[in-house]
């Protein structure tokens, strides 16, 4: 099963985003390509994840059977598979970031990159598909 939880990046859930975070396996960290101001939040919304992660990892584990109390593959997360979304790639005229931008980001936060459209449904899919396939690739396989 899938569980989504879209904060929006709304400030009323930052008491609770540390929390969410630890509990989280995977993470799709979304800016609109029509504001450059989105795009300069998603290093902090991605430094508070790390941050969260590798306590949680040296610390005390997220809960038994996630992957990431498991083990940690070294990555800046232990496992947690990250999405780095430049939405509604359908606003070409009111674009403020460019497509090499986002995959420069991508790059330097060592995650996967695309560009959507949530309106037109552009590769909205494709960034669930790709985070679960991460995660499961990931957990053990059974023996036998």
């Amino acid at each position: 099963m899938l569980e989504v939880l879209d904060t929006a990046g709304q400030e009323e859930y930052i008491a609770l985003r540390d929390q969410w975070i630890r509990d989280g396996e995977g993470f799709v960290l979304v800016y609109s390509i029509s504001s450059r101001s989105s795009f300069a939040r998603i290093q902090n919304f991605h430094h508070q994840i790390q941050r969260v992660k590798e306590l949680s990892i040296s610390g005390s584990p997220t809960y038994p059977g996630s992957p990431l109390s498991a083990s940690s593959n070294g990555s800046a997360f232990g496992s947690a598979p990250v999405m780095l979304v430049g939405n509604k790639c359908d606003r070409v005229t009111e674009r403020e970031v460019s497509t090499q931008e986002g995959s420069a980001l991508a790059r330097e936060l060592v995650c996967d990159f695309v560009e959507a459209s949530a309106k037109k449904c552009v590769n909205v899919e494709k960034v669930f598909y790709d985070v679960v396939r991460q995660l499961r690739r990931q957990r053990p396989q059974p023996f036998g």
